[in-house]
């Protein structure tokens, strides 16, 4: 008996290997619609996240036609497009970014690995400095922590950079109410306000800050997704997080959870492919 139990778990954790090498390699494209009484105009958006230096094809040829065969009003970034480790290479990140910027507007949220190489320069030599020039030169000025408006659709997007104690492991730590209005001011209640803020634990927080829509990413799907379970792991390693990925609601705000496109530290992505999403905004008929 024992025997045969060994041999399942062995042909299990066969097959979730082969899994994860199809998953970790391949991404889906999903679209997600929203509606709102301050838009003026409907409007499109990509919406990427936690690239982690991924690289689907040549130079990401794959991720480009796709989003080329889209033809979005922007795209939004919600960060970690590259992984604060070592020496390691920013360069697939920041050559899509480049490509990308040459041909939509982009508007970057920053994640908690780009905080981490400004936090540690010493750690991460020139990484920050030399990914953030790069940024520069394509014409990307990344929204920390700010407003930028876009009155053509009558839409506010606000980037938000959270410290480093919001993504402590194991437990989630409290957020005080006046935090997101010293980092972010208040709200543009004239207009559809969105952010993006990587971090989704603190949704209720960005919904009570004023967000009508957040865009955010960090929880990789929980890496592994089980049927009714959903996602198992969460970064900061608590089991089962209750934000894992797809559409979540509270009172008048929508979060649209981005499950990613790469992987680190644990580079596996099991029944969890990456994800290109698609956020389609339209006004009230």
């Amino acid at each position: 008996m024992i025997k045969w139990l060994v041999i399942l778990v062995i042909v299990i954790l066969i097959l979730c290997l082969l899994v994860s090498a199809v998953d970790c390699n391949r991404f889906v494209t999903l679209e997600y619609e929203i509606v709102s009484d301050k838009l003026t105009r409907p409007c499109r958006f990509v919406f990427l996240s936690d690239l982690h230096n991924k690289s689907f094809g040549k130079d990401n040829e794959k991720l480009v036609e796709t989003i080329d065969g889209i033809s979005p009003d922007g795209i939004l970034v919600a960060g970690d497009m590259l992984t604060a480790a070592g020496r390691q290479d920013f360069a697939p990140a920041l050559s899509l970014m480049k490509r990308l910027a040459s041909r939509y507007k982009i508007y970057y949220g920053m994640g908690n690995h780009e905080y981490r190489l400004k936090l540690y320069p010493d750690q991460y030599p020139g990484m920050y400095q030399g990914y953030m020039e790069g940024l520069a030169e394509a014409g990307i000025v990344p929204l920390v922590n700010e407003n930028t408006y876009l009155p053509e659709f009558n839409l506010f997007i606000c980037g938000a950079e959270i410290e480093r104690r919001y993504y402590r492991r194991f437990r989630k730590t409290p957020m005080e109410p006046d935090y997101l209005p010293r980092i972010l001011g208040q709200p543009e209640t004239g207009g559809c306000q969105l952010l993006i803020a990587h971090n989704p634990e603190y949704f209720e927080e960005y919904a009570a800050w004023g967000a009508d829509v957040v865009a955010s990413g960090h929880v990789h799907g929980g890496i592994m997704r089980l049927p009714v379970l959903g996602g198992v792991l969460s970064p900061n390693l608590t089991l089962f997080p209750k934000y894992d990925g797809g559409r979540f609601e509270k009172g008048r705000s929508t979060m649209i959870l981005s499950r990613g496109l790469g992987t680190h530290t644990i580079p596996l992505r099991i029944f969890n492919p990456g994800e290109l999403i698609v956020i389609s905004l339209k006004p009230e008929k």
